[in-house]
């Protein structure tokens, strides 16, 4: 009866039944046709028309047995029509009318009760690693910029696609792995794993005090690459993910999927979640509001806020700009456990940083703003606003002058 059956399993019997009757009659009408041209052919040819005609009518006879079977099971054909129009129309009219409601209640005012405006803050509270997720275009870069610029300690990155004028804030010696040098990138994570010893027996032996300073956070671009290409990647990223917070030695991986032999965690899921805060950019954070959190509104939310919006595990975040100028003081790793500031020398700055510099110096008490700097100088062609930005904010950092304003209006002005 078609009261037993699933709605769609009732949409494609009706499809067959519909389908085998209307071949059936298909059959009967090209059948009549054969005969009737046979009796106008040469005798030699009306055995193989007739033949012909023969066939197709058993094969229309074959199709009406078929449709009279499932008349049977469906039982009375227009109430099961009935019934699967209305289910249709349910699937056609219901998310459109959640979608209508979800729109309406999201105003410019709205906020998720539970949203973080300082990832940073959050990560650290958790005392967690991250595995940032998103695609092509999602801000995984920039976001990775923010974390290095605020969490402190040196920065290592792992990038063997990176571009000359990628990762221009830090060392360069410690962009690891371009052109493609995945042999390079393998050695520094066997050494990494070398240093994780060496400060599990400094700890042992001293306690704090004797890592003070050996603070790093190392980043790993498109790390199922780095899985494939690397020996050491999977243990890397294990032994770290377990022991390496304990010891100052943070861990930042990218991919453009959340599951875990994307990061090296073949059938250790619950490593992932337990030592890792994960960060779902663009729409892999609205797939996680809408199927994992069965929040259509988030969702909408996160849609509307576009890159600077997204998910830090069950949490919303917004990213604002205007915190980017107290973020903590970088620390370059030392061997004698000091723990001193990075003095702001005009020689340990990038030519970026220079030239804004010196444009700071020549207009003072002017803000400098994104727009304008690019517009001033080729030097920054191919950069976008928000990555000027960045800049602007690890300048201030390291108290090369101040920033001003937030988003898209944050801008950067000489101080001494």
């Amino acid at each position: 009866m078609s009261s037993d059956l699933h709605p769609s399993q009732l949409h494609q019997h009706l499809q067959m039944y519909a389908c085998a009757k209307w071949s059936f009659w298909g059959s009967l009408v090209v059948s009549c046709g054969l005969l009737f041209l046979g009796a106008s052919q040469k005798p030699e040819s009306k055995p193989w028309i007739l033949g012909a005609s023969v066939g197709v009518l058993e094969v229309g006879r074959r199709h009406r047995q078929t449709a009279k079977l499932l008349q049977e099971s469906l039982g009375d054909i227009d109430q099961a029509s009935r019934v699967n129009f209305q289910a249709w129309a349910r699937t056609q009219t219901q998310p459109t009318a959640q979608l209508a409601l979800t729109v309406g209640a999201i105003d410019a005012n709205w906020k998720p009760e539970n949203l973080i405006t300082d990832p940073v803050e959050y990560i650290q509270k958790k005392q967690k690693h991250v595995a940032l997720v998103g695609g092509t275009g999602d801000g995984k870069s920039t976001f990775t910029q923010y974390l290095s610029s605020k969490i402190g300690g040196r920065v290592i990155v792992y990038d063997s696609d990176a571009k000359p004028d990628d990762w221009s804030w830090i060392d360069q010696a410690d962009v690891i792995g371009r052109k493609g040098n995945f042999k390079a990138i393998d050695t520094a994570m066997g050494n990494d794993l070398k240093t994780l010893e060496e400060l599990v027996e400094l700890r042992g032996e001293g306690g704090d005090n004797a890592i003070t300073g050996r603070e790093r956070f190392m980043i790993a671009e498109e790390f199922p690459i780095l899985v494939d290409e690397c020996d050491n990647s999977t243990h890397w990223i294990k032994r770290h993910a377990k022991r390496g917070r304990r010891y100052k030695q943070f861990i930042c991986a990218l991919a453009q999927n959340d599951t875990a032999e994307n990061f090296g965690l073949q059938g250790d899921k619950d490593t992932l979640y337990s030592c890792f805060c994960l960060v779902r950019l663009g729409q892999f954070g609205r797939d996680y509001a809408r199927t994992k959190l069965k929040d259509p509104q988030l969702e909408q939310w996160l849609k509307a806020g576009g890159k600077r919006r997204f998910m830090v595990d069950d949490c919303p975040c917004e990213l604002d700009l205007s915190n980017w100028g107290t973020g903590a003081t970088v620390q370059p790793e030392t061997s004698g456990g000091g723990n001193e500031e990075v003095q702001s020398q005009p020689e340990a700055m990038n030519e970026f940083e220079q030239f804004i510099l010196d444009w700071g110096q020549q207009h003072p008490g002017e803000v400098l703003k994104a727009r304008i700097l690019l517009q001033a100088s080729r030097l920054f062609e191919g950069m976008q606003p928000d990555e000027v930005r960045i800049i602007f904010a690890s300048m201030a950092d390291r108290r090369l002058g101040e920033v001003e304003g937030n988003g898209d209006r944050l801008g950067w002005r000489w101080s001494k």
